[in-house]
């Protein structure tokens, strides 16, 4: 499947409440959105049909969870044919009753599952408790054969390990994708905000770099209460963007507003990148073994 030169992306930057079928409906209208504007491919956030649940452990959470096939699933599937568009959703997956995944599906343009990615890196962390919902993945890192490209889809904490870019890339991922929910506790001071988010930034333009494939980070914006009232909730930064293969800021959202990013993409520029930046050639694998260690003691 030949991939395209020119390469039309989008993503859709929203706020979320309690209400699934209202964020769907968000979600659906982004993507009609940015189909309207000639985008061939569209990235949607991190969990986009809930609130971030994550904040506290609580077990009637799991009644949000679905099936993939299933009503989500189906529901952006037939949009895709509908819009002959690729979209990149981001699901609560219920595997099987005790069993669920924070996964990100994607859907072909005549509406079948192209496939998906399972979120392999699970943080649990004050407000991120995400270990009492999820199982780690077991897809490995596997980039998506679709009709705009081989796309190397990722999740949220997956984006600070370097590991997991290079492995997609050396599958021949050509777009590294990252929907993504994160965001500030509201009682860090204004310089702690910002060290964080340029890091997050940062952390995915270098993976564009250290791989020579443009970058599409999706993130959601706003505040959400934490529903124990032990915190302050969190204030998502949204910053969403999409860089080039050198890293390159193409397109940028604030941090305070829904937006849809759309912006056309050279597919030539890696192949140019790599020629003059040949990482993979000069890769010394056999040094690398100790990488498999958890810490070199």
């Amino acid at each position: 499947m030949n991939s395209p030169d020119k390469l039309t992306v989008a993503l859709v930057q929203q706020t979320n409440s309690d209400n699934a079928d209202e964020n769907m409906a968000k979600s659906i209208a982004g993507i009609r959105d940015a189909a309207s504007q000639g985008a061939q491919l569209v990235v949607l956030q991190e969990l986009h049909r809930s609130l971030y649940f994550c904040q506290t452990e609580d077990v009637d959470v799991f009644d949000l969870a679905e099936t993939i096939p299933g009503p989500s699933s189906n529901t952006l599937g037939q949009l895709a044919k509908e819009l002959g568009i690729v979209i990149v959703a981001s699901l609560f997956e219920k595997r099987a009753t005790g069993l669920y995944h924070n996964t990100a599906v994607v859907l072909e343009k005549d509406g079948t599952i192209a496939g998906k990615y399972r979120k392999m890196h699970i943080p649990d962390d004050p407000g991120f408790y995400e270990k009492f919902y999820f199982t780690p993945g077991d897809l490995g890192f596997e980039p998506i054969q679709t009709s705009v490209g081989k796309l190397g889809v990722l999740v949220c904490w997956d984006q600070w390990f370097p590991e997991a870019a290079r492995l997609m890339a050396m599958a021949g991922a050509e777009l590294l994708i990252y929907p993504t929910a994160i965001g500030w506790d509201p009682r860090d001071d204004k310089g702690e905000q910002a060290r964080q988010k340029d890091a997050w930034v940062i952390s995915q333009r270098a993976h564009a770099v250290a791989n020579g494939v443009p970058v599409i980070s999706c993130n959601r914006v706003g505040h959400e209460n934490d529903p124990s009232a032990q915190s302050n909730g969190i204030q998502f930064w949204g910053n969403s963007f999409i860089a080039g293969p050198q890293g390159e800021l193409l397109s940028e959202a604030n941090t305070t507003d829904e937006q849809i990013l759309v912006i056309e993409l050279d597919q030539k520029r890696s192949e140019n990148v790599r020629r003059i930046w040949p990482y993979l050639r000069d890769r010394r694998i056999d040094h690398y073994q100790d990488l498999t260690r958890i810490y070199r003691d």
